[in-house]
């Protein structure tokens, strides 16, 4: 009799968990879950998306408004899409500079338009799997426990966290040099954002029984290359305001503790700074805002307090989450406020604010932190600093990186009786290189039915050029498509083409069926051809390479770019232009026949790129037409002339 109870009780707590059954399941509601989730229901899947917080879009919304690109041409589908809505909201064509809200809108925008079932406030708790499939996932969140059953999964969470739930193959940390045959990852001690020499690191100065100053480890340093299970550092990208009207003071916070910044002071002692940019990486946004991120050797970044973070369960997660908010609004205060400080610091950190129309219901702070690196994924495939460096090459590209092999400092150690960082690691120079479909997707005999877009399988170093918030967008678009091919073949994750992502990306670029745009680059043989000497510039260029003419020695000089148009009509030519001091004033476009001119002089080129797009003119272009052609020449050139890509967009689209 008892145990008959017993199960009837079972069974009744299993029909009061809410249960759910969908096509695709996209946990975690960053830049990259939203463009998954968009891209799955205009593949007319039935999708849900699980938010823990409140808000969506990830770090995109969360202050990292100054947009970390690497090279524009790796950038494309509706990862590029975003930034076209936002510079929309502007006024321009594009803007990859942007303030926290306006971010929020553009991701809402997407939610509207798919008609998006989101679920906010919900956590995953754990899943269900049998025979390498996930049968089932549970959430708990404030309306009770659910349980969401779906045909395919998507972890697009910074964390991982429905990856390790579903008992798929993971690291955390930095493996050594030699597991990989690389050369930037492990322990690296190196210049950049470095104590200066001569930096005491003990409370009182010389004397190691004092203790050491706060955030200075007392653990020794490893060997060069030697991995660990350290991650990189975690901080806020901080926005702050200097209108008037619009600042809120920075008070003292609670838990304040001056000691906590006396590196900062010593710091300063040893290398003084003429402004704030000395120490912060104070990126200017639209309507007089920032986007302030870690610079130097004592910022922003809380070295060596985001260990636990990873593998952490909430609880423990919530309270580093507020270690970082104390000690990073008490740098703030700090900064305006503490005698130690030079005067004219004090004075200029003063003239800043909380802004009032940002995260209006998060006390104007951020709900994001920037969780650089968590787990990632051992996939079926590793990407590795050979990768990012063009020596090996994937055949399953389902996306672009093109970033610097960006490691942040991960812990701080006394060296030789100094204060240093070890950990930063900035390394590029490479063009942009593919990121491979077996990278996102676990080994078969881990999971048939889930993708992994963000905590993607890859070295720490490898990933630290891959993890920016627009490839993290393109790559949830190409885990959508593969969800959805996967449900329409009856396949397993790992037996979908990439180059049927591929051909989805290429045809429908948008998801919705409008006329993909065309680029045409100038390293495209088929497409292009050179008349005259042209020098072929690597450093700086949209792709590759470019072409420019420097020479002015009155010889005719064009480049001529074949378009293919699948549809006819009528079209807005952009050119792109690299931000150059000898840039020619106008430059001779030819399109279809129609001459149109160029006008370079006074470009503006904001954030971290060096070119952009500049609108030339209409051109009206026949369907398979054989004179559809974009020319660049150097008629009429007062300066350098550069031939590096042209993009047309059908009109009015």
């Amino acid at each position: 009799m008892q145990r008959m109870i017993f199960v009837f009780v079972c069974l009744l707590s299993g029909r009061l968990m809410a249960q759910d059954g969908y096509d695709i399941c996209v946990y975690g509601g960053t830049s990259a879950g939203v463009i998954a989730a968009y891209t799955a229901q205009k593949m007319h899947k039935s999708v849900i998306l699980v938010e823990p917080g409140r808000h969506l879009g990830g770090l995109s919304s969360g202050g990292l408004g100054y947009t970390d690109i690497g090279n524009k041409y790796a950038i494309s589908g509706l990862s590029l899409d975003f930034y076209r809505r936002v510079g929309k909201h502007y006024g321009t064509f594009e803007q990859w500079i942007f303030e926290p809200h306006v971010a929020e809108d553009v991701f809402a925008q997407y939610v509207k338009a798919a008609g998006l079932k989101v679920l906010y406030g919900y956590r995953i708790a754990g899943a269900t799997k049998s025979g390498g499939v996930i049968r089932s996932v549970r959430l708990d969140g404030g309306g009770g426990a659910r349980e969401i059953r779906a045909k395919e999964y998507i972890d697009c969470s910074y964390e991982g966290d429905l990856m390790a739930k579903a008992g798929v193959s993971y690291v955390v940390g930095r493996e050594a040099n030699s597991v990989y045959s690389e050369t930037y990852n492990g322990v690296q001690l190196r210049e950049k954002h470095q104590f200066p020499d001569g930096v005491d690191p003990y409370k009182t100065p010389g004397d190691p029984s004092s203790g050491l100053l706060y955030g200075v480890s007392p653990k020794t340093l490893d060997p060069a290359g030697t991995g660990d299970k350290k991650v990189q550092t975690y901080n806020y990208r901080i926005c702050l305001t200097n209108d008037p009207a619009n600042r809120i003071e920075i008070t003292q916070p609670e838990r304040y503790d001056a000691a906590r910044y006396q590196l900062l002071v010593r710091y300063l002692a040893k290398k003084p700074v003429g402004d704030l940019w000395g120490f912060l990486k104070f990126d200017l946004l639209p309507n007089h805002k920032t986007d302030i991120n870690n610079n130097g050797p004592f910022s922003t970044d809380m070295i060596g307090n985001s260990y636990d973070y990873p593998e952490g369960d909430y609880d423990t997660r919530k309270k580093i989450l507020q270690e970082h908010i104390d000690y990073t609004k008490g740098l703030l205060y700090f900064i305006g406020h503490d005698p130690q400080m030079p005067g004219h610091l004090r004075k200029l950190m003063l003239e800043w604010g909380y802004p009032r129309d940002e995260y209006t219901d998060n006390g104007n702070w951020t709900p994001q932190i920037y969780v650089r690196e968590a787990r990632r994924m051992v996939g079926a495939y590793v990407m590795t600093q050979a990768n990012c460096e063009g020596k090996v090459s994937v055949e399953d590209g389902i996306g672009l990186a093109a970033y610097t092999m960006d490691s942040h400092n991960c812990q701080r150690v006394v060296v030789n009786g100094m204060v240093k960082n070890e950990g930063d690691v900035q390394i590029g120079g490479f063009p942009p290189y593919p990121i491979a479909y077996r990278a996102i997707i676990p080994k078969k005999e881990d999971c048939s039915n889930l993708v992994v877009p963000v905590c993607l399988s890859a070295s720490h170093i490898a990933y630290g050029s891959i993890r920016m918030e627009p490839v993290f967008m393109e790559l949830g678009q190409s885990a959508a498509i593969a969800a959805g091919l996967a449900i329409d073949g009856h396949q397993g994750i790992q037996e979908v083409d990439a180059g049927r992502i591929r051909a989805i990306l290429k045809d429908n670029p948008l998801a919705d069926g409008s006329t993909p745009e065309i680029i045409v680059d100038n390293d495209d043989k088929a497409r292009v051809t050179v008349t005259g000497d042209w020098t072929k510039q690597r450093q700086d260029s949209y792709g590759f390479s470019r072409l420019a003419d420097t020479t002015a020695d009155g010889e005719s000089r064009s480049v001529r770019f074949a378009v293919d148009v699948v549809r006819g009509g009528m079209y807005d030519l952009y050119i792109y232009i690299p931000k150059l001091k000898t840039m020619s004033s106008f430059t001779t476009v030819l399109a279809g026949g129609k001459e149109l001119k160029v006008k370079t002089g006074g470009l503006l080129v904001e954030g971290q790129t060096t070119g952009q797009w500049v609108y030339a003119g209409k051109a009206e272009l026949q369907a398979g037409g054989k004179n559809n052609f974009v020319e660049i020449s150097n008629k009429g050139a007062d300066g350098t002339v550069v031939a590096d890509a042209v993009l047309l967009r059908l009109s009015a689209q």
